[in-house]
């Protein structure tokens, strides 16, 4: 089942929405084409703001398919910034809701000094809390009825999304100037940073009338998101990829959330039609791709079962002779034993986790048999259906459904209980003459082979094309290929 996870991040991040910044879409290499380098917003720059209130109505092309809230308190010594952000989807041809609250303290610099996420959408739900203490910033997470917490070493001092746009709206904005800004991004627990370009004073429409606002161009992983701020600080408008955008209403004007509508189909939207039809992926053996639209250059594409010359790219399937029986620990590599370790989104160390892994492979002793069972249990006992939320994998297993994150995110967890080192890919996958986003896993049995728990796949078909793996802030890539990328098949082989 393909993936669609826009995360602030966005699909992750992936998901449309957690931060807004999944929208129009740029080569990664765009950013190094400008003059001069951006710099850090000085706190002698800023006016203080009031404090203010936003509403605002998402759309996607002509539906309202969400709405925002925004609120900005002063208080001494910073700010208290509450928003608050729902959303209808259209995935995988089913409608859901996803909800997200984010309360956060900020310093006099708009810098973040403390925060609350939360994101629910059906019977899941994820929580974090965290604040920052000289340059480590403390994190709490709470997921299915489990709790972690870890340290993060901060290089700069970090910002949230929202309260960059309140930092701009507190600039006097000239056209030209450039900012940067390290965002947090509560959806991966990840650091990066955004780039921010003043393009200058545009006219809008309001209405039946027009205004003259500062237009502001926010540069994040790839993508670009243009923004409106008026003279008074206050955001306009937003607008990006797919047709998303975010225009300001009043309190009175917002509407219900009842009267939300659907929008197209992401998946498909964000999917590339193939030019030959693949039957019994199964049987191939070989696969040959050229893109376009893209600069080929990710060391995370070429490697493994990938060969990447130019902009073609050759996947040949693994073969399963051969492979490590005992699969020593002593014998594992620094990479390998990396891949063993649980993150706060594969919680690998937990006991229901580990008691679970050894029950399903307790009757296997190859690391090839005990990875089979492991993939037929998730295939088996995961309900496949498209979830808009945060994928780990206790809330996985406790809800016991999901589409391809949601898969690969516990089997990563299962396996490394197991003693299997387990990584996360993502990319594209064929189904139905589409090439379509999508999650897997890759694992180590001496040498490292593709699996697809969603599709019982060992090792899984060559139609899977790995443009980015790793944790979930390395999947935050695929959305500077999202709407760019183009392919043509070449050649397949049985």
């Amino acid at each position: 089942m393909p993936l669609y996870k826009n995360k602030p991040f966005l699909i992750t991040g992936l998901l449309l929405g957690l931060t807004f910044a999944c929208l129009f879409t740029i080569r990664l290499g765009l950013l190094e084409k400008f003059a001069h380098r951006p710099r850090r917003l000085a706190i002698s720059e800023l006016n203080a703001p009031p404090s203010s209130e936003t509403w605002m109505n998402i759309f996607q092309n002509n539906r309202r398919i969400g709405l925002a809230h925004t609120r900005l308190t002063a208080e001494s010594g910073g700010y208290r910034l509450e928003e608050t952000v729902h959303m209808r989807i259209n995935t995988m041809g089913m409608v859901q809701d996803i909800h997200m609250v984010t309360r956060g303290r900020l310093h006099a610099d708009f810098s973040l000094a403390n925060f609350d996420f939360e994101i629910t959408s059906g019977r899941f739900r994820f929580q974090v809390h965290g604040a920052v203490t000289d340059k480590v910033l403390s994190i709490e997470t709470a997921s299915a009825g489990s709790r972690r917490k870890m340290d993060i070493v901060l290089k700069t001092r970090p910002y949230l999304l929202a309260g960059i746009i309140s930092a701009m709206g507190a600039t006097r904005l000239r056209a030209g100037n450039r900012y940067v800004f390290d965002v947090f991004d509560p959806a991966t627990l990840g650091q990066a940073p955004v780039i921010l370009e003043v393009i200058g004073p545009e006219k809008i429409s309001d209405g039946p009338s027009t205004r003259t606002a500062v237009k502001v161009a926010m540069k994040f992983k790839g993508i670009t998101q243009f923004a409106w701020i008026d003279k008074n600080g206050g955001l306009l408008k937003e607008e990006g990829i797919l047709g998303i955008r975010m225009e300001k209403t009043s309190r009175r004007d917002i509407g219900s959330r009842r009267d939300l509508e659907a929008g197209v189909d992401l998946t498909r939207t964000a999917s590339i039609a193939s030019n030959v039809v693949l039957n019994d992926l199964k049987r191939l053996t070989t696969l040959r791709v050229q893109f376009s639209g893209i600069a080929m250059k990710s060391a995370q594409i070429n490697g493994g079962r990938q060969h990447l010359k130019a902009n073609v790219l050759t996947i040949r399937k693994e073969s399963l002779a051969g492979l490590d029986i005992n699969m020593a620990p002593q014998r594992l590599g620094i990479l390998e034993k990396i891949y063993l370790k649980p993150t706060p989104f594969i919680q690998s160390n937990s006991l229901e986790i580990r008691d679970l892994a050894r029950r399903i492979v307790a009757n296997h002793t190859t690391g090839l048999d005990r990875m089979r069972s492991l993939v037929d249990w998730v295939n088996q006992h995961i309900e496949k259906r498209p979830v808009l939320s945060l994928p780990d994998a206790l809330s996985t297993l406790e809800n016991r459904v999901g589409d391809c994150n949601e898969h690969a995110v516990l089997l990563a967890a299962l396996a490394r209980a197991a003693g299997i080192p387990c990584r996360i890919e993502a990319g594209l996958v064929y189904l139905k003459g589409r090439f379509y986003y999508h999650a897997w896993n890759r694992v180590y049995l001496g040498r490292w082979i593709t699996v697809d728990a969603l599709f019982n796949q060992i090792p899984a078909d060559v139609s899977h094309i790995r443009l980015v793996t790793g944790s979930a802030r390395q999947q935050l890539d695929l959305m500077a290929v999202i709407g760019r990328i183009s392919l043509k098949v070449l050649e397949y082989k049985e």
